[in-house]
């Protein structure tokens, strides 16, 4: 079970901590057990701040905690706090991140949904970049360009991976349709296709507004039948 640790501190020398955990970091290279940091400060007191570390389990944590490069840094933090930091252990009993979960409702819903409500996880000023495309599409323009592969074929996508950081989302995925209409001049062969691809998504209050698409439009127009025998 993933663990996460708090620590509650209140100092006026932020700039020397923050290099400590610098320090911290640099030291334990190779060693320390910690997967995320985070650093929030109190907007309503300068001085007051929580870190939050999670580790794989409490027995990764427990096991970064004896390093010897943490127990001099805890001392070497303690001095610089005004008091000694308050420590809350936490066992993670729920953990989603949100904008990976827009992401994959995006591409399962792709293919079924209107395109209003598809959309409505875009924000207004979204810009679509697009290898395929000579210039890249603002919001209008993608959901035109949505509109225009449902009129040529009926399809779905299948996630086969997804990543995030930060503000981005990578999802892996697979399409697979059906050619039922006009398709950049080739008439409706009903030939089913099958297509591999990657999309990045940066995100910004909750919203997609910014994609990155790669990929094998070559091989989909093969199996339609376009570069003839």
């Amino acid at each position: 079970m993933t663990f996460v640790q708090l620590i509650d501190c209140r100092t006026d020398r932020f700039d020397e901590m923050n290099r400590l955990m610098d320090t911290w970091v640099e030291q334990t290279k190779g060693k320390r057990t910690a997967t995320h940091a985070v650093v929030g400060k109190d907007r309503s007191d300068a001085s007051h701040f929580i870190e939050i570390v999670e580790f794989p389990s409490y027995e990764e944590a427990m096991r970064n905690s004896v390093l010897p490069e943490t127990d001099r840094i805890f001392r070497d933090m303690v001095a610089l706090c005004e008091g000694m930091p308050e420590f809350t252990d936490l066992d993670v009993v729920w953990d989603e991140q949100l904008n990976p979960v827009v992401a994959r409702e995006f591409f399962e819903e792709a293919g079924q949904a209107d395109t209003e409500a598809l959309f409505e996880r875009f924000a207004v000023d979204y810009v679509d970049h697009n290898p395929a495309n000579p210039d890249d599409l603002r919001l209008e323009g993608a959901r035109e360009e949505y509109e225009g592969w449902r009129r040529s074929f009926t399809f779905a996508f299948r996630v086969d991976d997804q990543i995030a950081q930060d503000d981005r989302v990578c999802t892996r995925w697979t399409w697979a349709g059906r050619h039922t209409g006009d398709f950049l001049g080739i008439p409706a062969t009903r030939q089913d296709a099958v297509m591999t691809g990657t999309t990045w998504h940066r995100f910004r209050d909750g919203k997609i507004c910014e994609g990155w698409w790669e990929y094998d439009r070559a091989g989909l127009m093969e199996q339609l039948g376009a570069f003839g025998e």
